[in-house]
């Protein structure tokens, strides 16, 4: 196995959590990181060898996503956060950690798929500004600005959360 194939190896299960975000089932993250890894493999004389591989992939996901039209036939479902946060607690998360999740889960898969990409490259997967912009094939500044507007419409989801007296948690 050659270099390049070796890194692209090491972020396959990355690749994947991101892909899951996009897609509505495993299955379909699973064809997207399988597609993006055949056309990385195929042009991979395109990467620069001074630029992060992790990124370059990225963007190869993103623009596959993006030119099979998945954006627009996605379906409103549970995003799969819970799987990314038990992979990083060290203990079993309490209910109320795991209410909290799902709450994030939904108010996530509620966001337009730019605004979501962009939250989770740089908020989950923890790519730098420039990085992000990068994997997603579009300026600093619009990646800065799809982060900002997300943000602002997960605080707003957040605020008609906390005013609905259905959903609010007893102690």
């Amino acid at each position: 196995m050659d270099e390049v194939k070796w890194l692209m190896a090491r972020e396959i299960p990355r690749l994947r959590r991101f892909a899951l975000t996009l897609v509505d089932t495993p299955e379909e993250a699973d064809d997207l990181v399988q597609d993006c890894l055949e056309r990385a493999i195929r042009k991979r004389h395109l990467w620069r060898r001074h630029g992060s591989i992790r990124s370059w992939l990225y963007r190869v996901l993103y623009n596959i996503f993006v030119n099979q039209g998945m954006h627009r036939q996605r379906r409103r479902r549970q995003l799969p956060i819970a799987s990314v946060a038990d992979a990083q607690l060290s203990s079993p998360a309490r209910q109320e950690d795991e209410l909290e999740i799902q709450d994030i889960g939904e108010a996530m898969n509620r966001l337009p798929d730019d605004q979501r990409a962009a939250i989770v490259l740089v908020a989950v997967e923890g790519f730098s500004y420039d990085e992000a912009a990068a994997a997603m094939d579009v300026p600093v500044g619009t990646v800065r600005s799809r982060l900002s507007r997300g943000r602002e419409h997960l605080r707003g989801l957040y605020a008609e959360r906390d005013q609905d007296p259905k959903l609010r948690r007893v102690k």
